[in-house]
C-alpha cells in the first residue's frame, strides 16, 4: 500500500518524464509514442518504477534498451525539473506495460468463444419470463 506521499510523488514523476520524453528525446521513440502508465514509488522514495507502454513502434525491446543507455540524461533531465521539490532524485527503472496488449487478446478469446445451450433449454427463456 503506497503512502499518499508516494502517490503524489509517483504521480509528478509521470507527468514530469512524459513532458521529457515528447520533448526532449523524442528521437528515441521516432515516429512512435510512448506513455508513462504509471509510476510506483519505493518507500524512501529513491526508486521509481516506471511503467511505460508504447504505440505504433515495432522493436520495443529495442527501444527499451535505449532507454537504459540514455537512462542518466533522463535522470538528469528529470532532476532539473523537481530539484527544489525533492531532496532525493530517484533513480528509473523502465518497465514495458503490456497490460493493453493482453486485454486485447483475452477479449479477442471472449469474442472467439461459442457457448452452446444446456439440453433442453430455451435460449430466450428469461425474455419470455420478463414480458
Amino acid at each position: 500500500m503506497d503512502t499518499k506521499r508516494q502517490q503524489k510523488f509517483g504521480r509528478q514523476i509521470q507527468k514530469d518524464l512524459s513532458d521529457i520524453f515528447q520533448k526532449e528525446f523524442k528521437e528515441i521513440f521516432g515516429k512512435g509514442m510512448v506513455t508513462v502508465t504509471e509510476v510506483k514509488i519505493s518507500p524512501d522514495l529513491s526508486v521509481a518504477r516506471c511503467y511505460l507502454s508504447f504505440l505504433l513502434i515495432d522493436d520495443r525491446e529495442a527501444v527499451m534498451d535505449e532507454l537504459e543507455i540514455r537512462n542518466k540524461a533522463i535522470r538528469n533531465a528529470l532532476a532539473n525539473r523537481i530539484r527544489k521539490q525533492v531532496r532525493i532524485i530517484p533513480n528509473l527503472v523502465f518497465f514495458l506495460d503490456d497490460t493493453a496488449e493482453y486485454a486485447a487478446k483475452i477479449e479477442a478469446l471472449f469474442e472467439g468463444l461459442v457457448i452452446p445451450p444446456a439440453d433442453g433449454e430455451v435460449p430466450n427463456r428469461v425474455a419470455d419470463e420478463i414480458d
